[in-house]
């Protein structure tokens, strides 16, 4: 029997939908996060954080699209940003309605700590998997992401 031959036979149960299994598991990725959170910062702030450290100094919108934000949103995530202190904001020297968004001193000390600690949310969250589950995890998410 081939895998959709599996898939469209028997009863539809919740605990068997995909939705339902990624819903679960996110809920146990946040619980996880936020035991470890660093500076009292959201997920949405570290994925943030962690990509003006990728990146550097760039737009608020494009610092959306690289930590998969929409427009509201990641206003409002800098905005609470810039309010620890942690982002500073400039005008975009080619384009004066522009605003550029860099890590301040304590962004880049706080980036440092928080890499290791995302280390090991992540170990934590992955550790029920054997290493080679955890890479296959991790490439199956990236390929329905």
């Amino acid at each position: 029997m081939d895998d959709k031959a599996d898939h469209d036979s028997g009863p539809y149960l919740l605990d068997d939908q995909v939705g339902y299994i990624l819903r679960l598991a996110s809920q146990r990725h946040a619980a996880i996060f936020q035991a470890h959170a660093v500076e009292g910062l959201t997920a949405t702030q570290f994925a943030a954080l962690v990509r003006l450290s990728e990146h550097g100094k760039c737009s608020q919108n494009r610092l959306g699209r690289l930590a998969a934000m929409d427009v509201a949103t990641i206003k409002g995530v800098v905005d609470r940003l810039r309010q620890k202190g942690f982002t500073l904001t400039e005008p975009d020297p080619d384009d004066k309605r522009r605003t550029l968004i860099s890590l301040s001193p304590e962004g880049e000390a706080l980036v440092a700590r928080m890499k290791e600690v995302g280390a090991r949310i992540t170990e934590e969250t992955l550790a029920p998997l054997s290493p080679a589950e955890q890479r296959n995890l991790i490439r199956l998410l990236q390929k329905i992401s």
